[in-house]
């Protein structure tokens, strides 16, 4: 489906247009109006979205154009049943970081409102991206406004915080350009739908899986690489742990489903054990580690740890239901971490302490604030009748139904996440608050309803009603699981491609679409590497350079058949 109206490029990069009027707004609070006008017209400018085709299969809303087309670039957008609800996602992230900032942030107001723009012009983007060129682009486009706003508008830690979230994301980064860069050597093409139906020998697919795995697992993150993300949310705005737990996070698994099951099939194949045990290991740490906090966010910061795992866990065990799990735990992890995170940034408003002890007695002062605080944490370690249910469901069943070891150790995580959960909510909600103050604080203002209504009855609505989502991303993921099953066994141990082969351009390489040989129609195809090398018992004997020696004939061959042409020195053949 190709739209007349490039609805994917404006929601990209309004933003943009809408940051550089900034300058215009000479107050904070014209600056903090306009930031939320700006947000609000984002939504509506994805009107268009509404009427994606749940059944279709391919990518829709497609934009493409020529780049630079001397390099092999281009400029492709499109969205489909995977990335659609992240691109829905992030839009509405935007308004809600805007509220919840409203008063949070007193200084430098216009530049950290310009760093919330620019960071939802590169995660519609990462979404959209095409081609990998454009989503490398604004994959890193959105290191810079993330860093700045830990750095500049985080706690009292905020510089080692910054840094380190800098530093393992930059080599996550570092990793992906150089599978990308291997991905258009091999294949001639940046273009993410041909190289998702491209067919790579298994060493290559090897090497770049690596490069991908690390790269992704940073970002989403994965046990052992996680250790950024606790500090980067402590210390990060409400607004930036925000986007961090609602979007950022969820990069990383989309490269899993967009790169790595499409491009590297066999070598996803192959790592598969890996890959589930180390999802139940980041399930089991991220609870573990989750019930031994006081501090409020540091304890939703690894319980998102724990719930990423479920979502890597459910992309490896290569079934639809363990797909439509993770893909819905995707969007809930979105929706519940982000919600509690502005609740957070809420009650630290109040009390300026994020610790548990300080915090208590909410349940009698603040009845409003600790209502929804119980739904989006009952909601968190899924409780029936909350999205967060479907979700994890879908993907325990996936993993009995896979193997019941890998079942039986993910019980444990969803067991922790209730004891973590259950034990701050009754903390907060009952007992006193530690100061006199505490019984005065004013329960949730009309903008903390404002940010707070939508993702509750988000919460409720696929809770109760999920068929409607599963409906958009199931065809799309019976697409990828039906290639991912045909292409995995086509990979070869020996390269089909001679990586000592000099530089040819996309167009030369790959040709016009459709006029691609088949690996039966190649040179050489069914033969054995033995035969195709000819190193078979039996086989000719080289002949020496400049020597002038035909190559005597193989037993049993006859001048004048194939078997028995002799080359000459000139590099001519003669018969016979």
């Amino acid at each position: 489906m190709t739209n007349s109206f490039p609805v994917l490029t404006v929601l990209t990069f309004w933003p943009v247009l809408a940051a550089l009027l900034l300058a215009l707004c000479r107050t904070e609070r014209q600056t903090r109006v306009w930031t939320l006008v700006a947000s609000l017209a984002e939504i509506a400018l994805a009107y268009p979205l509404l009427f994606f085709k749940k059944d279709a299969t391919g990518f829709q809303f497609l934009e493409k154009m020529d780049w630079v087309p001397e390099w092999g670039l281009g400029y492709a957008m499109g969205v489909d049943g995977i990335s659609i609800f992240m691109v829905w996602l992030s839009i509405f992230t935007l308004p809600a970081c805007v509220l919840c900032s409203w008063t949070y942030i007193g200084k430098r107001v216009k530049e950290f409102h310009v760093c919330l723009l620019l960071m939802t012009m590169a995660c519609v983007g990462v979404f959209s991206a095409l081609d990998l060129v454009l989503f490398y682009f604004f994959w890193e486009a959105l290191l810079i406004p993330m860093y700045l706003m830990i750095a500049v508008w985080g706690g009292d830690e905020k510089r080692y915080a910054s840094v380190k979230f800098f530093i393992y994301t930059l080599a996550g980064s570092t990793l992906l350009l150089v599978a990308i860069v291997a991905l258009r050597i091999q294949a001639g093409t940046f273009s993410i739908p041909e190289l998702m139906g491209a067919d790579f020998p298994f060493r290559f697919q090897y090497w770049v899986f690596l490069a991908f795995f690390i790269a992704f697992a940073i970002k989403v993150p994965m046990f052992p690489f996680h250790t950024w993300l606790p500090a980067a949310h402590v210390q990060a705005p409400s607004a930036g742990s925000v986007i961090l737990a609602a979007v950022l996070l969820k990069m990383g698994t989309y490269g899993f489903l967009r790169f790595s099951l499409p491009m590297t099939p066999a070598a996803s194949e192959h790592f598969a054990p890996l890959m589930i045990a180390i999802s139940i290991a980041s399930i089991i740490y991220g609870g573990l580690v989750a019930l031994g906090q006081s501090d409020i966010k540091k304890l939703i910061a690894y319980s998102s740890v724990a719930h990423m795992g479920f979502v890597t866990l459910g992309i490896f065990l290569f079934s639809v239901q363990g797909v439509q799990g993770a893909i819905f735990q995707m969007l809930n992890h979105g929706i519940i971490t982000g919600a509690l995170f502005m609740m957070i940034g809420a009650v630290y408003e109040r009390s300026h302490s994020r610790d548990i002890a300080f915090n208590q007695g909410l349940g009698k002062y603040l009845p409003q604030f600790m209502f929804f605080w119980g739904l989006f944490g009952f909601a968190s370690f899924g409780f029936p009748g909350t999205n967060g249910f479907v979700g994890e469901f879908l993907v325990l069943a996936a993993a009995f139904r896979f193997k019941t070891l890998v079942g039986i150790l993910c019980v444990p995580g969803a067991l922790l996440a209730a004891a973590y959960i259950l034990k701050v909510t009754l903390r907060m909600a009952w007992g006193e608050p530690p100061t006199p103050e505490g019984k005065g604080w004013k329960d949730l203002k009309k903008k903390e309803w404002a940010y707070l209504v939508v993702p509750a009855v988000l919460v409720i609505y696929l809770g109760l009603a999920p068929g409607g989502f599963l409906g958009y991303i199931t065809p799309t993921i019976d697409q990828t699981l039906k290639s991912f099953e045909t292409r995995k066994a086509m990979a070869s141990p020996s390269p089909r491609v001679n990586p000592s082969a000099s530089y040819s351009p996309a167009h030369e390489v790959l040709g016009k679409p459709g006029d691609q040989p088949q690996p039966s129609e190649l040179p050489g195809a069914g033969l054995t590497p033995e035969l195709q090398q000819g190193t078979y018992p039996g086989a000719p004997a080289p002949a020496a350079p400049d020597s002038g020696a035909a190559v005597p004939a193989p037993d049993g061959a006859n001048p004048g058949e194939p078997g028995g042409e002799s080359p000459t020195s000139d590099g001519e053949g003669t018969n016979g």
